[in-house]
């Protein structure tokens, strides 16, 4: 009859659970309602579009940009005009006059075109040295938008499972209530021991603590996709959970081999590191074309004027002078006086007398500069060497973490299947367990361990789902696939 009881009453506290189960799924419901539902593609799009780091590296591309519009815009000839005006005082020459003044106003201009004939070929070098930095600018963003991606993918997939051993969590403390629950009742008719009765309270100590942790590490893996995607940290959101049957169809076996040989063409890091190097590459003909002449074809135009430039308008003839005596006949040598009449020369007259133009060639020889060259071109050298060692480490790098992923891949698929064996016996155990629990067969004991059993093998078998989607996932990753749930 006692047993009758019991099982009644564990019936309708049963029941019980399923209202209050109910009532807090219709109060979540609510709740949901004031929260913004956020796919992965939604949160993958939100990253790209409003992450700083992706930003930086936009505004780090366009200064690319322009550094090889500026080298192109070196090929082109310059141009500069210049004028200069003045009143002088004490001596000064006039401008356009072999003449001097104790104060005179001046102005002159002049424009010069210099235009770069050959440079050793720097030119021609710097353009292609810039266009490869541009490149590299350009997969370095690449780069930094897949890594984010990669993050934001495997952030999604760590809420998901978060949010699935925090149900399991709250399920195991409604269990242990009900454990706890029929321990209170046999305790109270002298069916268990006091020892029975403390155990099943630890149970439900360490439910709700394990609750709890569970429900951190979802808000955590949370706040850190809010961070991604440069949310409101206060902004209330829930990803959206995709079909589990999706996510279980994974493939679970590839060919490390195969899977190196394609990221080494798609890779961003690989990539990057090429570009770097060719880079430098291209640096080491730069430095070299300083040893060779510089050829510069020039040109200029130049006009002046002064306020002191005269010029003569008309000449009279007033009287001779005896400048002298014819010798023998002592006859006198006369020359008429010419007086001349000036005037001032206008702006125009000047500017257009005065105007004067220039073309030549310029040659530099560069003979001896402290071997400046010569360090330059061997810095560029090893650089170019660092370089090279750099890519050969990243594809080095690169190759042992596919063949550790395939790896982890295949580890993680064997962990699944045993979590699932796993899960599957201590399910059938607990059944069995609890009907003989219900039966008075076992003690409170048996049916707790078997309920943890239980409980841990469920955790560790979502735990284990999870890891072999996010494994797979990272595979896809390498081979330049879209990362997708």
């Amino acid at each position: 009859m006692n047993k009758d009881n019991l099982m009644t009453q564990s019936i309708l506290k049963l029941k019980r659970v399923a209202v209050l189960s109910i009532v807090c799924l219709g109060m979540a419901s609510l709740t949901a309602s004031a929260q913004e539902v956020i796919s992965l593609q939604e949160a993958v799009n939100r990253t790209l579009a409003n992450n700083l780091t992706i930003k930086q590296a936009l505004i780090t591309e366009k200064l690319g940009t322009e550094d090889y519009n500026a080298t192109k815009y070196n090929q082109l000839p310059t141009l500069n005009a210049n004028g200069q005006g003045g009143y002088y005082f004490g001596k000064t020459q006039v401008l356009g006059a072999f003449a001097y003044a104790s104060s005179t106003l001046n102005i002159n201009g002049n424009a010069q075109a210099q235009f770069t004939l050959f440079q050793g070929g720097q030119l021609r070098n710097q353009i292609l040295q810039n266009k490869l930095t541009l490149d590299a600018d350009k997969t370095s963003t690449a780069k930094i938008k897949n890594d984010l991606l990669l993050n934001v993918v495997t952030d999604y997939l760590v809420i998901l499972t978060d949010q699935d051993l925090a149900i399991a969590a709250k399920q195991q403390i409604d269990l242990a209530k009900i454990t706890l629950d029929r321990a209170q009742k046999n305790f109270d008719q002298g069916n268990a021991t006091l020892a029975d009765l403390a155990q099943a309270k630890s149970q439900v100590s360490t439910a709700e603590l394990n609750s709890t942790n569970a429900q951190n590490q979802v808000d955590l893996a949370i706040l850190i996709l809010k961070q991604y995607m440069e949310m409101d940290p206060a902004t209330n959101i829930a990803v959206e959970k995709p079909d589990i049957s999706k996510l279980t169809d994974v493939k679970t076996v590839y060919d490390a081999t195969e899977v190196i040989k394609t990221a080494f063409t798609t890779n961003p890091d690989i990539k990057l590191a090429e570009l770097q190097q060719q880079v430098y590459a291209q640096a080491i003909k730069v430095a070299q074309g300083a040893y060779y002449p510089t050829l510069v074809m020039f040109g200029g135009l130049g006009t002046s004027y002064s306020n002191q430039a005269r010029t003569v308008t008309g000449e009279t003839v007033s009287g001779t002078t005896t400048i002298g005596t014819v010798e023998g006949t002592g006859q006198n040598v006369v020359t008429p006086n010419i007086i001349s009449t000036v005037s001032p020369v206008s702006f125009g007259s000047q500017l257009n007398n005065n105007f004067n133009k220039s073309i030549g060639l310029s040659l530099q020889i560069p003979i001896f500069n402290h071997f400046a060259t010569r360090t330059a071109v061997t810095k560029a050298k090893l650089a170019y060497q660092n370089a090279d060692l750099n890519t050969r480490i990243a594809k080095n790098n690169l190759s042992k973490t596919i063949i550790q992923a395939t790896l982890d891949l295949s580890a993680a698929e064997k962990s699944y299947q045993s979590a699932l064996q796993t899960f599957n016996s201590n399910k059938e155990a607990l059944n069995v367990t609890k009907q003989r629990y219900d039966a008075g067969f076992v003690n409170t004991l048996d049916y707790n361990t078997a309920l943890t059993n239980f409980n841990k093998s469920q955790n560790d078998m979502i735990a284990a789902q999870y890891q072999v989607i996010f494994r797979s996932k990272v595979i896809d990753y390498y081979l330049g696939n879209t990362i997708t749930l």
